[in-house]
């Protein structure tokens, strides 16, 4: 998701000027090395908290990263970075010169209504965190998550609609307080546990590379980390600050695809390494995993440190992203109309809060099937399954819209060409469609519970967020929704 994806105005002469000339557009802006734009991607896409749903799968998780990397993560990088070089204001422009405007606002629409389910999910993370330093048996409290997620929430939205940028620092620094230090220690502990000749609590023999093979759920497994990878447009607006975009970017890329492999890798292998899969919480892993780390080598007083790192990271970012999608669609609904003026509203500080609130309100109702439905993990996997559907619309849209642009525009300037871009368009669309469906085949992670209403709750949130309301608001669209003042709204970058 893309907090800078923000749409260009097709009437202004400015944009129009630097949509036919992207890269002297950019020729005056400051360069940046590809190895700045390495770490830059890195630390928007990794993270630990999908840690704990691959180290069920002890050895096979390098399988079930490594799949989706190849056929999504490699794909989505590429594709952009070409997007990205040749039109600005992101998915919204790029979809809207590729196919239409009513597919364009769908795309961004996606991209801020997948929040709606991400935000219960991250914040069920935290609260697991915290229960740590409170009470451990809380992480599989239900009531106790939702309140959580309630309180957090609503104090984030409190926070950014007072326009603060006090959480700026706290977020850039995410990837090292919240993810680098913390997963480089549990990978360090991991290794000290085996080095002194403890048992691996997953199997950790060849025969384990690939999962277990149980049907066709299994291809479930690796659906869910098509959202751990998702974010790849977001860096790549930056590929026309590097100095050679066609060598550089895809080093970039490379790299930041192996550095982002290990950090999802290494400390899932070490949470299966000390924690055994019926053990296993999906919200609360990854305290679980240093619990027990801590209290065999005699450190304890370690725990509300760690917890406290991961908590700051995630609340850090959480508080970007709540502006982020949201502007994004505020500023094409003034330019073109497609919500109606309640939502397009700001207050005194210059932030779309009645979006805010009226997200928050939704997040709200979501929160309280954590204390409806007994297994939190299964809850918590259902939720990662909706973000995954709806935002997936909006690549399958991305990568259509590639193919005209290079079909109908292949003159049209780019600072970056990507290698048989058909084919990287067809793969990424492919795979992301079988994730579609296959999203729908609920895995052991779900638990005992009823099939249907597995696919009921999957299937009705993908279509209500996903095709109802989206399609709701095209079809109520009025002239008269249209801000005056829309054309002097900033359209590049800029926001929290």
């Amino acid at each position: 998701m893309s907090a800078g994806d923000v749409p260009a105005d097709d009437s202004g002469r400015a944009g129009r000027a630097k949509a036919a000339n992207p890269v002297r557009a950019a020729a005056g802006s400051q360069k940046i090395t590809w190895l700045t734009l390495a770490l830059m991607t890195t630390s928007s896409v990794a993270s630990l908290r999908a840690a704990p749903t691959m180290a069920v799968y002890g050895l096979a998780c390098v399988f079930l990263y490594l799949v989706p990397a190849i056929v999504f993560l490699l794909p989505t990088a590429l594709v952009s970075a070409e997007l990205a070089s040749g039109w600005s204001g992101g998915v919204y422009n790029w979809v809207a010169q590729g196919l239409s405007k009513p597919l364009a606002f769908l795309a961004v629409w996606c991209q801020f209504a997948m929040t709606i389910f991400y935000y219960p999910s991250l914040l069920a993370f935290v609260a697991s965190t915290i229960s740590y330093v409170i009470n451990p048996a809380l992480a599989s409290n239900g009531v106790y998550t939702a309140i959580v997620i309630v309180v957090l929430y609503w104090t984030g939205v409190w926070v950014s609609s007072r326009g603060t940028n006090a959480v700026a620092g706290l977020a850039s620094g995410g990837l090292i307080i919240g993810t680098l230090i913390p997963g480089a220690l549990l990978v360090l502990l991991g290794f000290v546990f085996l080095g002194q000749g403890n048992a691996s609590a997953a199997p950790m023999t060849a025969s384990h590379i690939l999962p277990e093979w149980t049907g066709i759920a299994s291809l479930v497994l690796i659906v869910n980390n098509f959202l751990s990878y998702s974010g790849m447009e977001m860096n790549a607006v930056h590929v026309n600050k590097l100095r050679d975009p066609a060598k550089e970017f895809p080093k970039s890329m490379f790299l930041a695809m192996g550095m982002v492999l290990l950090i999802f890798i290494l400390p899932a292998l070490a949470i299966s390494w000390v924690i055994p899969a019926d053990q296993l919480s999906l919200t609360a892993g990854v305290m679980q995993a240093f619990d027990a780390f801590f209290q065999y080598f005699h450190i304890g007083w370690l725990v509300p440190i760690v917890a406290f790192a991961l908590c700051a990271a995630s609340l850090g970012g959480m508080l970007t992203w709540l502006a982020g999608p949201s502007k994004g669609l505020l500023l094409i609904s003034r330019q073109e109309g497609y919500l109606p003026p309640f939502l397009q509203r700001l207050n005194k500080h210059g932030v779309q809060q009645n979006i805010l609130v009226t997200q928050g309100l939704l997040t709200t109702v979501i929160a309280l099937l954590y204390a409806l439905i007994p297994n939190v993990s299964s809850v918590y996997w259902i939720f990662s399954v909706i973000t995954t559907q709806v935002y997936l619309i909006m690549y399958l849209l991305m990568f259509l819209a590639a193919i005209q642009l290079r079909r109908k525009l292949p003159d049209h300037p780019r600072g970056y060409r990507a290698p048989m871009l058909t084919v990287l368009c067809v793969v990424g669309f492919v795979a992301s469609a079988l994730a579609m469906v296959i999203g729908f085949i609920p895995s052991s992670q779900f638990g005992n519970g009823s099939n249907w209403a597995y696919v009921g709750i999957v299937g009705g949130g993908l279509l209500l967020l996903g095709v109802v309301i989206p399609f709701g608001f095209l079809r109520a669209r009025k002239p008269s929704w249209r801000q005056p003042d829309a054309d002097a709204v900033p359209v590049d970058g800029g926001l929290a």
